[in-house]
């Protein structure tokens, strides 16, 4: 199975150093590595830039999707670097999240066709991420102080299959750790672009999924992955972005009107 790590971002390079860093170091490299960025000004550039040579040596593409900044548009750069994914499955994540040497192996030894995979993330706190910032640390102990949900930083994986799914498929829903088949996103047109401003567009995606007959599993225990502190994003936004949700659940759609097919294979 080929896959395809893409991760987002916007204006934060310093944490993408870090995500690229732990990306680097995995114990099964992914196929490829897309940076989608939603807008950012040249220093994360200059980051992708920096790495590319260093996941060439791996045997490892990194590519830059980008658009111009014109507000959160997570749907739309995400649907661009799925239109450049070679991979069969992806590997979706923040670019704020730094992964666990055994996050890719761990993913993709989960995944099954017909299925979604949602992972779950450890929080640290603004002092450990400060930390981690300054010192460019890209390994994290279960039980160190700054460690927030702790049990997802343990990896038994082992334990990984026998961890119930929640009956509700949008139930903790974050596309910040999730895997699913690029067959799967093409058959419901990727992520829906009317979504604009920070919420929903990954629930709104999974229940399109959901609808088309793709059932989700829950990964934990594996796919570990920290999640940087940052303030909040404006949720401005959230009203309209939750009425597009009910939407799409009250007609059990499965298609996006305004989703990735728009832009082709290459971009």
């Amino acid at each position: 199975m080929r896959h395809s790590l893409v991760l987002t971002t916007y204006n934060w390079p310093a944490a993408l150093d870090l995500v690229l860093a732990s990306a680097l170091h995995q114990t099964e490299l992914p196929g490829e590595v897309i940076v989608a960025d939603d807008g950012s000004g040249e220093p994360t550039a200059e980051v992708v830039l920096r790495f590319a040579p260093r996941f060439a040596r791996q045997g490892v593409a990194l590519h830059h999707v980008w658009h111009a900044d014109e507000g959160f548009r997570a749907a739309a750069i995400r649907n661009r670097a799925l239109a450049r994914a070679a991979g069969d499955y992806i590997l979706l994540i923040d670019g704020d999240c730094i992964l666990h040497p055994d996050f890719v192996r761990s993913h993709v030894a989960f995944a099954h066709v017909g299925q979604f995979v949602q992972g779950t993330r450890v929080l640290l706190s603004e002092a450990r991420a400060k930390r981690a910032l300054a010192g460019g640390e890209t390994r994290f102990g279960a039980l160190e102080p700054g460690i927030g949900n702790r049990a997802n930083a343990m990896a038994l994986g082992w334990l990984s299959p026998l961890v119930p799914t929640p009956r509700d498929p949008l139930k903790g829903v974050r596309s910040c750790n999730m895997g699913f088949w690029l067959a799967d996103a093409k058959r419901v047109n990727g992520f829906n672009e009317q979504f604009v401003g920070w919420g929903r567009e990954d629930s709104e995606f999974v229940a399109r999924l959901v609808n088309a007959g793709v059932r989700r599993r829950k990964l934990k225990f594996g796919g570990i992955m920290y999640h940087l502190w940052h303030p909040e994003r404006p949720r401005d936004a959230l009203d309209t972005n939750d009425a597009l949700l009910d939407a799409v659940r009250r007609a059990n759609a499965v298609w996006a009107e305004d989703g990735m097919d728009k832009y082709g294979r290459t971009v």
